[in-house]
This record gives structure tokens, sequence and C-alpha cells, in this order.
């Protein structure tokens, strides 16, 4: 009971409060990488330790033994899930509101040197494509 409190606790005010506005983010895979990080590094200092059975000393969890001990969706997938919904509700408000507008907008001038950077719209695309609706525009 008390363990579920705090990761109750830790997901409320932590993880959530680190998520805020997770929808509208465009990030990179090293971004989502170090989200992934900090979300074991946090499970871990709750679960703390194991005591390995061969030879008798403590070490750390391993990323699947977490994913064992926490069976909820990493944070990744919480991100893609909110990303996809919040893209959902700007193409069903249509073209009344300014949302829209500045997603469907082309900006002007001319386009920077070096590589492009990556937008939030082609972060909707590869999660498109992850879930299989490929093909959508």
């Amino acid at each position: 009971m008390f363990m579920v409190l705090v990761i109750y606790v830790l997901y409320i005010y932590v993880i959530y409060k680190c998520m805020y506005g997770c929808g509208t983010w465009s990030f990179t895979l090293t971004e989502e990488r170090r989200l992934r990080v900090f979300e074991n590094r946090a499970l871990r200092r709750v679960f703390g330790p194991k005591r390995d059975e061969v030879t008798g000393e403590w070490r750390k969890l391993h990323n699947e033994e977490l994913n064992d001990l926490y069976c909820s969706p990493n944070i990744s997938r919480v991100i893609t899930s909110r990303r996809m919904r919040w893209a959902g509700n700007v193409a069903r408000v249509g073209e009344r509101r300014g949302v829209y507008r500045v997603w469907l907008g082309e900006p002007e001038g001319k386009r920077p040197l070096w590589r492009p950077r990556r937008r939030w719209e082609d972060n909707i695309k590869m999660d498109l494509e992850e879930a299989g609706c490929g093909g959508m525009d």
C-alpha cells in the first residue's frame, strides 16, 4: 500500500508536472531518451536497490526489472498519446481558431542553413506511421 502511494505521488507531482504541455512539444530522439532516463532514475529511487542472489551484493535495478515492477506505459508513450490527442483537437476545430491557422501556416522568408529542425508536424507524422495510420495528411 505504501509503495503504491509513493509511486502515485512520484507521478502526480514529478513526472506529470514535468510533462505539462507535452502535446505541443517537438523534441528530438535525444530529448526523448533523456526523459526516459529521468523516469528510470526516479523509479530506481522509489524501488531502491536489489540484493543479488548469487553474490549477495546490492545492485541497481535494470530497466527490464523496473518495467516489470511498474507496469505502466513509459513516458515517451504517454507523450506520444498526448501529442496525437492534441493533433486531433487542432484538426477538429477547423479554420475558426488561431491554432489551426498557425498549424497550416507557412513561414515567410529564407530557410536557415544546415539541416531543418524537427517540427511538431513531423513528429505527428512519425507517430501516425508507428500506429499504422501512415499516409494520412
